[in-house]
Parts: structure tokens; C-alpha cells; sequence
């Protein structure tokens, strides 16, 4: 199963370390920002399924961050969670390119089944067998597969690297960008960390006699090309 991913988006420290806590229990991977100049950065980098946005931050209209994103091709799916629930701001973070709009104070059962629902959506959109090249990625298996017949199992970090890499063919992904959507941008993984399961995936697409490869890019990253 692949983990889930978040950014939270709150300028209240003690809202922001209770949501925190919450969502920790629940088994998602979540970073933590508190200004509109973070949520651009943060956001911008394509590793979350999903982001919790409070529009009410600090020295910046917050819409306009959704704004920004929606703007600059940023699909990940967003929620706000706000106090302002007149229905005119409701429409108004709607219309932004929020995907959906939660009131606080809020129910903790009510809000989660809402986090669940819109990262199902980026996932709708997302076929669950991709193909680069002459290998097949089956994610419900945790397959590589050649299309000439033949599969690999992976494991649950492979599957992830691996995935992230289909995302995005021949596009170079650096390792920070790894790093940060499968250990978490808190944890202490480390480049050596990445370049072991790389082997590991470059192993098993050898031994399933794919042409595609996945290319160093020295220094910087990796990316998976087709070489058909």
C-alpha cells in the first residue's frame, strides 16, 4: 500500500501540532509549515497526495496561495480547514481551486473521511498498470513486469521510488525529492539511502532483460527512460 503524504498548512502552532498528532496516528506522512512563503515552496515540490490549507496566514491573503499553485499546474488535492464558514467563504476558497472546505473547530471523524476523499481523487487519476518503455508498473501486485512476459516483486520502498520515477518519465528527479516523498523530509535518510534501492531496482530490471533504464544524473538524481 502506498504511503500517504501531506503538507499541513497552519499558522497556529497549537492547532498545527495537534493536526500533527492526529494525522501521525492515522499513519500519513505530514510536514508541518506555517507561512504563505513555505506553502509555495513546500507545495511546488510534487511529493504530497494531499494538502490541509488554513488561508489565514500571515502577512498574505491565503487564497491566493491556492491561486498560485492551481495556477502553476500544482494538482495536488486541497483542503482548507478554516474558521471563516460563511458561505460566501466557502465559495470563495472553492472557487480558488480548493477541492474542499472543512469548518473549524471541526470533527476529527468527519475531517479524516474528508482527507480520505480528496487524496482518493488524485488517485482516480492514476491507472493502477502504467507503462514506460517495456516494462509495466502494476502497483495492486507491487509488480515489474516486462512486456514480454516476466515479473518482479518489490518491495514497499521500491514500489515507491519506482513510482515516483514512472510519475514523471525522462524527467530527472533529485534526491532530496526522493528522499522527502518516501522517508519524509524529517527523517534521517540519507543519498546512500536512495542509491541502495536504486541498485536494487536496477537489479531486478536487468534480470527481466529491460531496455528501459533508470539514469544517474551525477550529482542530482535519477530518471527512468525508455531506450526502445
Amino acid at each position: 500500500m502506498k504511503a500517504m503524504r501531506l503538507l499541513l498548512v497552519e499558522d497556529d502552532v497549537h492547532l498545527s501540532q495537534s493536526l500533527l498528532e492526529l494525522l501521525e496516528r492515522e499513519s500519513y506522512g505530514v510536514d508541518a509549515v506555517y507561512t504563505a512563503a513555505d506553502a509555495l515552496k513546500y507545495a511546488t515540490s510534487a511529493v504530497y497526495d494531499g494538502i490541509i490549507f488554513d488561508p489565514s496566514l500571515p502577512g498574505k491573503e491565503g487564497l491566493s496561495v491556492v491561486k498560485t499553485l492551481r495556477d502553476n499546474d500544482v494538482h495536488t488535492p486541497i483542503l482548507i480547514l478554516s474558521d471563516k464558514c460563511a458561505v460566501r467563504d466557502i465559495v470563495k476558497g472553492l472557487d480558488a481551486g480548493a477541492d474542499d472546505y472543512v469548518c473549524n473547530p471541526f470533527n476529527q471523524a468527519e475531517l479524516l473521511a474528508r482527507i480520505r476523499a480528496v487524496t482518493r481523487r488524485k488517485g482516480d487519476f492514476k491507472k493502477n498498470r502504467v507503462t514506460c518503455g517495456d516494462l509495466i508498473l502494476d502497483k495492486d501486485n507491487c509488480e515489474l513486469q516486462h512486456v514480454k512476459g516476466g515479473a518482479a516483486k518489490l518491495s514497499l520502498k521500491e514500489l515507491q521510488i519506482i513510482e515516483f520515477l514512472f510519475d514523471s518519465p525522462h524527467q530527472v528527479i533529485k534526491k532530496e525529492s526522493i528522499i522527502e516523498k518516501i522517508w519524509g523530509s524529517d527523517s534521517d535518510a540519507e543519498y546512500n539511502n536512495v542509491e541502495v534501492y536504486i541498485s536494487f531496482i536496477r537489479k531486478k530490471m536487468d534480470d527481466l532483460g529491460a531496455k528501459t533504464r533508470i539514469r544517474t544524473a551525477r550529482g542530482i538524481g535519477y530518471s527512468l527512460e525508455d531506450t526502445l
